[in-house]
């Protein structure tokens, strides 16, 4: 008999099973007729029917929630249209440099990290840095299987039908290659066909387009591969994923390599050792960059043995072992017409110039940010100035605006000679222009210094904090709701009819129930939304009902709290409920839950506090009661290397290393497993003390902490 026709309460385990793949199955080939053709074969209610069965299924063997499930999708989701793909390893991003200082700080640092000096030994690729999407192909016994975005670096856009459209990428790999390959690079539109698509927009009387890099990630985002066809969009290839066996030990190997299976790379990549060659060579693509028929926004560094790549390891975020050196940012003329104050979700009053417009790098800039009220008279965060007396920014002032990559345009310095003699000097608020509330600068309790940012005390009767508030948890890299964007949250926060009311992060999960039993209006009824559109928010919201338990907690916005501590926060606590009761715990700065929250290496007093002062706000705590009611928090996944013997202990390392850095030790142990804390705890479960170890050692041997030395620890790990 099928599975579905069976009540949920009458279901065996391996009838589930099977039910949770049928539904897993059926329900991704309606989506792939709703979105992809825009032809769906059932009805609204049958399809929401389907989704609820899968749900009620899932609470009732919640060991059988599938990786694919329909109510856990968990990952880069920037658009419905397409499923996501999960990188067999992650897409990071780079750090950035914008100096010849920085670029030598940056292979300085490569070789204090290896312990060695700096002698010119090491060699470094050097290679432009495409202005494009960034993309990773799979290719299995020679066969492209797969194509995605980087996303959010853990996944991203399937958009496989797509890429198999740009005739610079092979579809098949020459015999030789390694069974399972995936090249990463870039997709970009070259600056004569973006310009030949524009005017050819402009002769159909259509809308131009504002850059090859959008053009290019816009035009890989179509339900229709033939438009993308017809962009002739192309590719760099330069980094690399998952392979099974490494064809070449260097990186410039590498891309030799993918250059003799058919990949364009890119011809000015060269391997220099010293930084005065390195520098040269970022200046001599600087001087080319107008005559090439791509963007570029600076220079890639690369350590090039892949040996010392492995040895260097990552940040939370980005390689130890590259960095991108940018080009100097682009500058132009215009002036203040006046300086609003926008209040975002901490508060922060934040002053913006309105411009009269002008064209920089490319882009239209009306608005540019002041920071604070410090800035706008020239002084910079610890007091040092950093424009000339009496260059502060007044209403009317003739002013350099200065744009670099996506970065917001910044005023940098006021053009003195035409000051107009009506210049009207900005006298900051002392109460929040939204709610009216005192806007005070907090002074440091340790060092007595002011803020330099200027908050509202409103809190949450704040309107644009409760606002900013819901535009942080719906953001991407949160609880990513597809189809809640700034201004949808605006709409229903100003709602009056309380079916449609979002006041706080809960009312968005309960927005289809009041929606269903509401006798009112209808939000399919309302302009912009319609009953297609209704559907794809209701299930973007229930398809977020289940989150990974870093993103409930970057999401709830704690101040000082951003993604990468969210997720130092997730891993060292697990579950939400270990976190949030530790939370509660560390309120008593005595106790030991507030010890083993300072001791996680990378978070300090100041975050620390700011943590335990939101779980100690009762607002707070109800606004998260409620949201747990309706959303599930993924517990944070084990650590990779599960079969190392250090997999998930605590260790702390001391004293002077000799065979190893502290940052090396640091990652070493991080890539086996184990989590690495600055002191010494009750939770500490192993110290390696070096040399010259002193009070931290004391400390682990009165509490019977295991301790031993560097050669101990390789012996340890096997190394």
């Amino acid at each position: 008999m099928s599975t579905a026709s069976v009540a949920v309460e009458n279901l065996t385990l391996e009838d589930a099973a099977a039910e949770l793949d049928r539904l897993a199955g059926e329900l991704a080939d309606h989506d792939a007729l709703y979105h992809g053709k825009d032809a769906p074969e059932i009805s609204d209610a049958d399809y929401d029917a389907l989704k609820r069965r899968n749900e009620e299924i899932e609470a009732r063997f919640p060991e059988l929630v599938r990786a694919d499930s329909p109510s856990r999708k968990v990952g880069a989701a920037p658009s419905g249209i397409f499923q996501q793909i999960v990188h067999a390893r992650p897409m990071l991003s780079l750090d950035n440099v914008f100096s010849d200082e920085d670029v030598r700080d940056f292979i300085n640092s490569v070789y204090r990290f290896l312990g060695r000096l700096p002698d010119n030994s090491i060699a470094f690729t050097a290679e432009p840095k495409i202005d494009g999407l960034s993309m990773s192909l799979r290719y299995e016994n020679g066969k492209l299987v797969s194509a995605a975005t980087r996303g959010d670096g853990t996944a991203g856009e399937n958009v496989t039908a797509n890429i198999r459209t740009i005739k610079e990428i092979p579809q098949t790999l020459p015999t030789s290659v390694p069974a399972i390959v995936e090249v990463r690079g870039e997709v970009y539109m070259a600056k004569s066909d973006f310009l030949a698509l524009n005017a050819q927009m402009e002769a159909e009387g259509k809308q131009t387009y504002v850059n090859p890099r959008n053009t290019a990630a816009g035009s890989l985002r179509q339900l229709d591969p033939t438009i993308t066809a017809s962009r002739k969009l192309k590719f760099f290839a330069y980094a690399w994923g998952e392979i099974s066996e490494m064809p070449a030990d260097t990186q410039l190997g590498m891309v030799e390599v993918f250059k003799s299976w058919g990949f364009p790379v890119n011809p000015l990549m060269k391997r220099l050792s010293s930084v005065e060659a390195i520098i040269e060579h970022y200046n001599e693509i600087g001087l080319k960059r107008q005559d090439l028929d791509y963007d570029i926004d600076g220079v890639v560094y690369k350590v090039d043995q892949l040996d010392l790549q492995q040895r260097l390891g990552f940040r939370s975020r980005s390689p130890r072992w590259a960095t991108a050196h940018k080009f100097p940012a682009e500058q132009a003329f215009t002036t203040v017409e006046n300086i609003d104050i926008q209040v975002g979700r901490t508060g922060a009053l934040t002053p913006v110039a309105r411009l009269t417009p002008v064209t920089v790098g490319g882009v239209v800039v009306t608005n540019a940010t002041l920071h604070n009220a410090d800035y706008i008279e020239g002084i910079g965060n610890s007091g040092e100035r950093i424009r000339e007396l009496d260059h502060d920014i007044r209403i009317g002032d003739t002013v350099i605006v200065q744009r670099a990559g996506d970065v917001i345009p910044q005023v940098l310095d006021v053009v003195m000679e035409k000051r107009p003699a009506n210049a009207v000097r900005y006298e900051f608020p002392r109460v929040c222009p939204v709610c009216g509330s005192h806007a005070v600068r907090e002074r440091n309790e340790k060092t007595g210094k002011l803020d330099s940012v200027t908050r509202c005390t409103g809190g949450f009767v704040c309107r644009a904090q409760a606002v900013e508030h819901l535009k942080h948890f719906v953001s991407r890299n949160a609880f990513d709701i597809e189809g809640l964007g700034s201004k949808q949250i605006d709409f229903f926060f100003e709602a009056e009819d309380p079916s449609l009311s979002i006041k706080t992060a809960p009312d968005i999960f309960t927005l289809q129930r009041r929606q269903e039993a509401s006798t009112l209006t209808k939000l399919e009824n309302i302009d912009g939304f319609g009953k297609v559109s209704v559907r794809k928010l209701f299930d973007a919201i229930n398809d977020r009902r289940a989150v990974a338990l870093h993103r409930l907690i970057y999401a709830l916005g704690i101040r000082h709290v951003g993604e990468t501590t969210a997720k130092l926060l997730a891993r060292s606590y697990s579950s939400y409920a270990a976190f949030a009761e530790a939370m509660v715990a560390a309120g008593d700065l005595t106790s030991e839950a507030w010890s083993d929250l300072n001791t996680i290496d990378g978070i300090g007093e100041v975050v620390a506090r700011a943590i335990v002062e939101f779980f100690k706000e009762e607002r707070n705590m109800d606004v998260v009661s409620r949201l747990l009611s309706e959303v599930t928090p993924i517990d944070a996944e084990a650590p990779v290397a599960s079969s190392s013997p250090v997999a998930g202990k605590t260790v702390v390392f001391t004293g002077s290393l000799e065979k190893m850095t502290r940052d090396e030790a640091k990652a070493m142990a991080e890539r086996l497993g184990a989590k690495v804390a600055g002191s010494v705890s009750k939770k500490t479960d192993l110290l390696v003390a070096g040399p010259g170890a002193g009070s931290k050692l004391e400390k682990a041997r009165e509490l019977g902490v295991e301790t031993t030395d560097e050669d101990g620890w390789f012996t340890l790990i096997g190394g």
